[in-house]
């Protein structure tokens, strides 16, 4: 209430009234009690004078004695004012209606003081003797610049107390009448102004629920009647234009709704502010739990979101194509920036090409690719065969040899066979994880000691630079020591002898980073971004042995347990593999 616009008029004006006849009324009785002592000084002073010339020769003379005596009982009589006559040592030797000689020494008085020192004194003070609040002048009587005694007057202020109590009333009883006036007329005049402006916020206050409809004093020629007409202006305004937003957005949330590409729009946070159902079917999530909420947890895919932060950093387009996991769609996701009109916001556009993209694999990877693996160890064991046919059989040593050698093709194949099972099942989500905490130390401890004797035949130095006190990660401890050997195996590989392999581990936002360093052979730029698909090797110096798959099982291992792996890389001078894991 205090908040109230008609307090806020009324109660400044109120104050400056009780403060202006507040103080007019206490200056005009503080003028009134000065007006009645300032008059009766002026009398007792001028009685005072009269009695000082008919007491001068008494006061040289020092004595009390009768005559003086009945002169001071004169004077009271006449004045009726109280009459002492007063040495300057302070003995009294004339008072009106007592015996001087029975009154005590009125050197401590104050007014007896002030006239010694400077010729006139006053005081207000109860009397002892008349037990009356008195009024005293003393004034000082000289002889020949010496002085010679003090005349004291003294008058009942009774009167005087009683008069200015009866004004001080007066004037109280009107300045609060006058207040009181003021304040009944502050009010009226208040809510007199603040009756339409309270119409005009109700009224106005119906423009947030839609109700464009609001009736206004507009026949005030005054600056509340202008105020209205602007405000009954702006709400036609309004009406017009929310109107034409609102079949702009209808036709916006038919297309948005109908089409088949996902769309999102990312602010300069990374939060989601718009959401299509297309949108909410590949990423399996409703509108409620993504508008608000961080782009990560939407999509769930570091690619998104790295695709995401790409653009924004370049402020430019970008497009990638990209596998998601653990759902295996191959989604091409565009970044569009949408400056200016939307500063700081970003276009999303997901494209599903998972079917055209997984008809693509299926014929690159089994008949281009299974092909290719197939036909070496094929081959070998064709031209093995048709010279043991050929009589190598004849020649025992010689036919062990081959049929060892046929043994290794059949390994070969095994191995890739046996590799693509896994891979398969790790794609279709059919293994079991089984997720434990597992200390990442110890994880890299077995891996690095399964390899330490195969480094050893290489001429590599092998060894671990942990981080201490790292938490539990979430993992199935197996799968994981097998990324670790593959990486690590990979790098033995790979590095020349006298090389050196380094795994670590170290914490990093709610994750463990594992890496394997070596100080091999590198990888091409171009081919960087491919080492994690099926069947793919980069060059000749890297593609002797192997079937090009254990890096992709890396991959979808590590993406199972919700982690992420890459790779670093300068020709001629080493490669480091990561993996994140979240901690337990």
């Amino acid at each position: 209430m205090k908040r109230s616009l008609l307090w806020r008029l009324a109660i400044p004006f109120i104050l400056l009234i009780i403060l202006s006849v507040g103080g007019v009324s206490l200056y005009a009785y503080r003028f009134m009690e000065r007006t009645y002592y300032e008059n009766l000084r002026t009398t007792l002073r001028t009685e005072a004078d009269l009695i000082a010339r008919d007491v001068l020769e008494h006061l040289r003379e020092g004595e009390i004695n009768p005559q003086l005596d009945n002169l001071v009982n004169d004077y009271a009589s006449i004045t009726g004012v109280r009459v002492t006559i007063i040495l300057p040592d302070g003995r009294v030797i004339g008072e009106s209606g007592r015996d001087p000689t029975q009154v005590e020494n009125h050197l401590n008085r104050p007014e007896v003081q002030q006239a010694l020192a400077e010729g006139e004194g006053t005081a207000i003070r109860l009397s002892n003797t008349v037990h009356q609040r008195l009024y005293y002048l003393a004034l000082r009587v000289d002889g020949n610049g010496v002085p010679l005694g003090v005349v004291r007057l003294a008058s009942s202020i009774e009167k005087i107390e009683s008069d200015l109590l009866e004004l001080r009333n007066t004037i109280l009883g009107s300045a609060l009448l006058t207040i009181g006036l003021t304040i009944l007329l502050a009010f009226l005049a208040a809510n007199q102004t603040i009756t339409p402006l309270r119409q005009l916020t109700r009224e106005v206050s119906r423009l947030g629920i839609g109700n464009f409809n609001i009736e206004l004093p507009t026949y005030r020629q005054d600056e509340i009647g202008i105020l209205s007409q602007a405000f009954v202006r702006i709400a036609k305004r309004l009406s017009e234009q929310i109107e034409g937003y609102r079949e702009e957005r209808s036709k916006l949330d038919a297309v948005l709704r109908n089409m088949n590409d996902a769309i999102l729009i990312v602010d300069g946070q990374g939060l989601v502010t718009l959401i299509n159902p297309a949108a909410e079917r590949i990423f399996n999530v409703d509108s409620s739990r993504a508008l608000g909420h961080s782009l990560v947890e939407v999509v769930r895919q570091h690619a998104f979101v790295e695709l995401w932060r790409s653009c924004v950093k370049t402020k430019r387009q970008q497009i990638a194509t990209i596998e998601t996991a653990p759902e295996r769609l191959f989604i091409q996701g565009i970044a569009t920036p949408l400056e200016p009109l939307l500063p700081e916001n970003t276009l999303l556009v997901f494209q599903d090409l998972t079917r055209v993209r997984r008809l693509e694999v299926v014929r690159r990877d089994f008949i281009s690719n299974v092909s290719h693996e197939l036909r070496t160890p094929l081959a070998s064991l064709k031209a093995l065969t048709e010279t043991l046919q050929e009589g190598a059989l004849e020649d025992p040593p010689a036919a062990r040899r081959f049929l060892q050698k046929m043994e290794n093709e059949i390994d070969n194949m095994t191995q890739l066979v046996r590799e693509l099972l896994e891979l398969s099942r790790i794609e279709s989500g059919k293994v079991p994880l089984n997720l434990k905490p597992v200390p990442p130390n110890e994880l890299v401890a077995r891996a690095v000691e399964r390899m330490q004797l195969q480094a050893e035949r290489a001429g590599l130095t092998l060894r671990r630079e942990c981080a201490e006190d790292l938490p539990n990660v979430l993992a199935d401890a197996e799968r994981i020591e097998q990324v670790l050997v593959n990486l690590l195996h990979n790098a033995i590989k790979f590095t020349p002898a006298g090389g050196e392999i380094v795994a670590r581990t170290w914490k990093e936002a709610g994750q463990v980073i594992f890496s394997v360093q070596d100080t091999g052979v590198g990888i091409e730029p171009a081919a960087l971004t491919r080492i994690f698909e099926r069947f793919y090797k980069a060059d000749q110096s890297r593609s002797g042995g192997g079937t090009g798959l254990g890096l992709s099982i890396a991959r979808h291992t590590v993406e199972a347990h919700s982690g992420r792996i890459w790779a670093e890389s300068e020709v001629n001078r080493g490669s480091t593999f990561y993996f994140s894991i979240p901690t337990a």
